[in-house]
């Protein structure tokens, strides 16, 4: 039948949330209650009858209270099929009692490892007996109840109320308790791969992620659903762990930008206030200054066009001057550390615009895997987290201090731009952004124009390209993005270097004057 009564409940649980409530709940209700261990002694503390798992079993928890559940009278009572008689003729002959519920959640693995414990002290909270009692419950859930998790249990007390458990509640409960095993044990496997045994690329990827929140409106375009997923055990903060003060729901491009933003921002966290705005993933504007405004208002100046609707993210607290002057445009995503209560205030005039509090900045040299879909499969590889070394001086001329701080300014700013990727960069500012090209050649050619369209939009007498620096995220090929750069009015060039032409390149580069350096490390980004 599709209802089942609970006669005979077992509990065993290392979160004990809720569990005198449930457990009294159920007692009241006239089901007898078997336990094990510290779940037992909290409930007898509680003033409830409980039978110990060893009276079912007849045999006593050993071993350290390794073997307590592994046993047929336990598993069993989960796992027999109750409308079967061949199953019900093995109970009777063995003396086995039906288990109509079980309330199990696990050692706290992910716990133990998150607090640096010992190898030993991990190995002691790798759950053996709570998982098989699960995977038993769940799968015969045509006639056992399985709680992995507190949130459920005024649910199935409310359907007790009314008689038992539902055949719907028993199935979706069964789906939650094997996602959770699953889940524990990719826990397990990946601090087996990547803590213990040190690998990076492990022969089996074991990787397990939660929903967050509900799903999100869409994905990058209305037709396509989407969520949000959180990696379980220890990571690393992000986008995704940012607090949401206000706006409408995040969609999945505000995401995918707000990332992109906080990621750039990020590189400066140690560095002068700095501003990025990014639209469609791409860096529009990235500025540093004396102050948070004067970073933002320059970081603005280099794309006023494709600012509106954009991302902006900072890499300090926000002030209601700065708030005031974000405000001035439609902006999607303002990302920050923290905001005062001057700029909550201001933003809260913007009932659409999402607030996020990033708390402390992503680390820009931490490790980790960057992971893309594929027909097929995953790519999976390390974070590009590598920073700059020695410059390599190439030409004749060596930078000036003031173009090797635009040269390393602009480099940072390229690593974050699609490839091919050209960035004009001067007193700290972006002067132009060309991104995403075919070749080389026009990412230059469009860098330039934007930054000759800023200055007519401003009213400057010359573009911010004049006496730049220029960075490429890959080796010119050819000299001719080169000289769209020197037509453009660059006096310094920062690029990784490699090319079989890189003799044609540096010639060029002194002919025209220019000082270049190369990192002889690139920064493509697809």
């Amino acid at each position: 039948m599709s209802t089942i009564p609970v006669t005979r409940a077992l509990l065993s649980v290392s979160d004990k949330t809720g569990i005198v409530d449930l457990a009294t709940a159920l007692a009241a209700k006239g089901v007898a209650l078997v336990s094990t261990g510290g779940t037992a002694r909290a409930l007898r503390e509680a003033g409830l009858t409980v039978d110990d798992v060893s009276d079912l079993t007849g045999f006593p928890e050993m071993m350290d209270g390794r073997v307590k559940t592994l046993h047929p009278k336990v598993h069993g009572g989960l796992l027999a099929v109750r409308d079967d008689p061949a199953h019900v003729a093995s109970m009777r002959e063995h003396g086995i009692a039906p288990i109509d519920l079980v309330v199990v959640n696990l050692y706290p693995f992910e716990a133990t490892v998150a607090k640096g414990a010992a190898r030993d002290e991990v190995i002691e909270n790798i759950d053996i007996g709570g998982p098989s009692m699960v995977r038993s419950a769940a799968k015969n859930h045509a006639h056992v109840a399985i709680l992995t998790d507190p949130a459920d249990y005024a649910g199935v007390l409310a359907e007790l109320d009314a008689g038992g458990t539902t055949l719907a509640t028993r199935r979706r409960l069964a789906a939650k308790a094997f996602a959770a095993t699953g889940a524990y044990d990719s826990a397990i496997a990946q601090w087996f791969a990547f803590s213990d045994q040190g690998e990076t690329f492990p022969a089996t990827l074991p990787l397990a992620f939660t929903r967050h929140a509900e799903e999100l409106r869409y994905g990058e375009n209305p037709h396509q659903s989407a969520a949000l997923y959180l990696p379980r055990g220890p990571h690393a903060r992000g986008i995704a762990q940012a607090e949401q003060l206000q706006g409408k729901a995040l969609s999945y491009n505000n995401l995918n930008d707000a990332d992109a933003a906080l990621e750039l921002v990020a590189e400066f966290r140690d560095g002068p206030p700095t501003v990025v705005i990014v639209k469609h993933a791409n860096p529009c504007g990235v500025a540093s200054g004396e102050t948070v405004l004067d970073a933002y208002r320059a970081a603005f100046a280099c794309d006023t066009v494709s600012a509106f609707g954009g991302i902006v993210a900072v890499n300090r607290p926000l002030d209601g001057a700065t708030a005031e002057a974000i405000s001035a445009i439609f902006t999607e995503v303002v990302v920050a550390p923290d905001a005062d209560a001057d700029a909550r205030a201001v933003f809260a005039r913007k009932k659409n615009l999402r607030l996020l509090i990033a708390g402390e900045l992503p680390d820009p040299t931490r490790g980790g895997l960057a992971i893309k879909s594929i027909a097929g499969g995953l790519l999976v590889q390390s974070r590009d987290n590598g920073r700059l070394g020695e410059l390599k001086v190439v030409t004749r001329r060596a930078p000036t201090e003031q173009e090797l701080a635009d040269c390393r300014f602009a480099w940072t700013v390229a690593k974050h731009v699609k490839s091919n990727a050209i960035v004009y960069a001067r007193d700290g500012a972006t002067a132009g952004v060309g991104a995403g090209q075919m070749n080389r050649l026009e990412s230059a050619r469009i860098a330039a124009w934007k930054a000759k369209d800023a200055a007519e939009k401003a009213g400057w007498a010359q573009p911010q390209t004049i006496g730049s620096a220029v960075a490429s995220d890959a080796f010119f090929p050819f000299a001719d993005g080169l000289l769209a750069a020197v037509e453009a009015g660059a006096t310094a060039v920062i690029q990784p270097g490699g090319s079989i032409r890189d003799d044609e390149v540096i010639a060029a580069a002194d002919e025209a004057g220019l000082a270049m350096v190369f990192t002889g490390m690139r920064h493509f980004r697809h």
